[in-house]
């Protein structure tokens, strides 16, 4: 088999790929290592990696022969896509584009997209669920989401399978910790190790529901190994079903606490219905936030 992993040198790309070289897989990274909440990017010795954007036109070419697509690469924060829509648009909703439409070309099995919870915005009745209506607070929302849209758009205009997920609040290992609008498990992991104050926005009591990247790799394993053809052309939440508030992690983690003003564009409270992908995917996760902050 031979896949492409786009942004496959960061957080949850770089778990893809050294997965799919476990599991025997030919892999070709697409990174232009742009991504500014990483200290540093990762690398496996048997992939070949193109430091390339994939808004790149030679990034076509790179196509050939590939069984599976897994399309991580886009500008991945609520924050800087307020500062920067224009580029937001570009990467997201453009990029997404192109890779669909370069998967259907040269015959791509399947293609897997990751997208986001942000998707729900205000959506105020929890658990999330899959059908629920859209709610995009924010550029980056709107551009992923529009992604997700594409992806429907060539299953069912033109045959390409694709499998979408909805990351609720990803954490663990290569977790990114640089910079203010770092996700919070790694940057108050940071701030504790340097004897900072862990900065709580706002008043601490929104929650999240925090799903560990090994978890999020075995729902994208899931999908590309899945004969379910009931699931393709669906959108998926990756979660755990509990959630936790900023204070809880807080004292999780441990150490003293400064608060900072809230943020625009973003949700209260997440927490993810995963009953569909449970049923149609055969997925559940298996790591508890809890148990991983404190080692076991």
């Amino acid at each position: 088999m031979k896949s492409i992993v786009t942004g496959g040198a960061g957080f949850i790309g770089s778990h893809i790929v050294d997965k799919l070289i476990e599991l025997g897989h030919e892999v070709v990274v697409i990174d232009d290592q742009s991504a500014t909440a990483h200290e540093q990017f990762y690398f496996n010795d048997k992939a070949t990696y193109y430091g390339i954007s994939i808004n790149n036109p030679n990034v076509a070419t790179l196509f050939q022969d590939v069984d599976y697509v897994f399309h991580l690469a886009a500008e991945s924060r609520i924050q800087p896509a307020l500062e920067n829509p224009e580029l937001a648009i570009e990467t997201n909703v453009l990029g997404t584009c192109k890779i669909l439409q370069y998967a259907l070309e040269y015959g791509i099995k399947r293609v897997m997209y990751s997208s986001t919870s942000s998707a729900y915005g205000l959506n105020g009745i929890m658990p999330l669920v899959e059908t629920m209506k859209k709610d995009c607070l924010n550029p980056y929302s709107i551009t992923k989401t529009a992604g997700e849209d594409f992806c429907r758009m060539y299953t069912k205009l033109y045959g390409l399978e694709t499998i979408t997920f909805r990351y609720f609040n990803v954490y663990g290992e290569r977790q990114p910790t640089k910079g203010q609008y770092a996700p919070v498990v790694g940057l108050f992991q940071r701030q504790s190790a340097a004897g900072e104050p862990m900065t709580i926005v706002g008043d601490g009591n929104q929650t999240r529901d925090y799903t560990h990247v090994s978890d999020v790799v075995s729902a994208n394993i899931a999908a590309m190994e899945t004969n379910n053809k009931l699931a393709t052309g669906e959108l998926f939440n990756v979660g755990t079903g509990t959630n936790y508030s900023v204070n809880d992690i807080a004292r999780m983690i441990g150490g003293d606490t400064t608060f900072i003003p809230p943020r625009l564009g973003e949700a209260r409270h997440t927490l993810a219905d995963i009953s569909k992908i449970n049923r149609l995917l055969n997925w559940k996760p298996l790591v508890k936030l809890e148990d991983w902050i404190n080692g076991k």
